[in-house]
């Protein structure tokens, strides 16, 4: 175990109060989330995705967005997603600095998603990217159906590359990349991340995985050997790409951080207040939580 090249430490970018709420069929109200964000913060999270402004029709629960942004985005740290133009505007309009733009390796994914190929999303979003970096502001690009598509099955390696790399010309300064709906496994993770990690070392590379089949812990460790250091998780293990059938909750920011602690790697998150800020969200979600260490810690809550 001694000669394992694992990092000393990891930079957890939080994103259940976006990507963890998106899916949930209950309205969390505004003040919930702010007061489950700011929880977050005092965990001891740097970075954070806290909400996105998508069309209230198409993922009612982030109609609140400007608001969420209002009482919670004055934190260094802050990241919102946009889909579109008048997303970004809307989002700089409300004073975000670092934005999170969208797409998937699957056309078809692309098209169930915002009525677009991958070629036809990728022309559209380079100016974006190029008018945001103008204006200085951090621009996160997050790379669906990087290793398997609900609709078109696995997805090579090569296609993923070659769209991070197109990313990456046009100036983005991190790379978001998802195992949307949680097929990958840990060889596949070693393999593309070690790709990646090659061929665009001057990018942020993050790995954002699902844990639809429960390998999303398995696969963040073959990340770890492969390089990566900064990884997207979701406190309770909330979420779900309501666009991806089958995909289920993202990698249980409790359980990562647990794991990572007992590998003696450090993420300067602390579990007990990870935990509570947890608690606060809770009563207002619709599907009751599993993550392996939040059930712990409520067991010795109540004993």
């Amino acid at each position: 175990m001694e000669n394992l090249e694992l990092p000393r430490s990891v930079e957890i970018i939080e994103v259940g109060p976006r990507d963890g709420l998106q899916n949930e069929s209950n309205f969390v109200p505004t003040k919930v989330k702010a007061a489950f964000i700011e929880a977050l913060w005092q965990a001891g999270f740097k970075e954070m995705e806290i909400t996105s402004f998508v069309s209230p029709k198409w993922v009612p629960q982030m109609g609140d967005a400007a608001e969420v942004i209002r009482l919670s985005g004055n934190h260094p740290g802050t990241i919102v997603l946009t889909p579109n133009k008048r997303g970004i505007d809307t989002a700089l309009a409300s004073g975000a600095r670092a934005v999170a733009v969208f797409i998937g390796v699957s056309s078809s994914f692309n098209q169930k998603n915002i009525n677009k190929t991958t070629d036809e999303a990728l022309n559209g979003l380079i100016p974006h990217i190029r008018e945001l970096k103008n204006k200085g502001v951090f621009v996160r690009a997050c790379i669906s159906t990087a290793f398997h598509c609900p609709y078109e099955g696995e997805i090579a390696p090569a296609d993923t590359i070659a769209l991070c790399k197109v990313l990456a010309d046009a100036g983005v300064n991190e790379l978001s990349v998802a195992d949307t709906i949680g097929k990958a496994t840990p060889q596949e993770s070693f393999s593309l991340f070690s790709l990646l990690k090659r061929e665009l070392p001057g990018v942020l590379i993050a790995a954002h995985f699902h844990d639809t089949r429960k390998m999303a812990l398995a696969n963040i460790y073959a990340s770890l050997q492969a390089g990566v250091t900064r990884f997207d998780s979701s406190a309770g293990g909330l979420g779900g790409c309501p666009f991806a059938p089958g995909a289920s909750g993202n990698a249980a920011t409790e359980d990562v951080v647990y794991m990572l602690h007992r590998m003696g790697i450090e993420t300067g998150v602390d579990l007990n207040l990870l935990n509570h800020a947890i608690s606060v969200v809770e009563p207002h979600l619709s599907r009751e939580l599993t993550s392996w260490y939040y059930q712990s810690y409520k067991k010795e809550q109540h004993s």
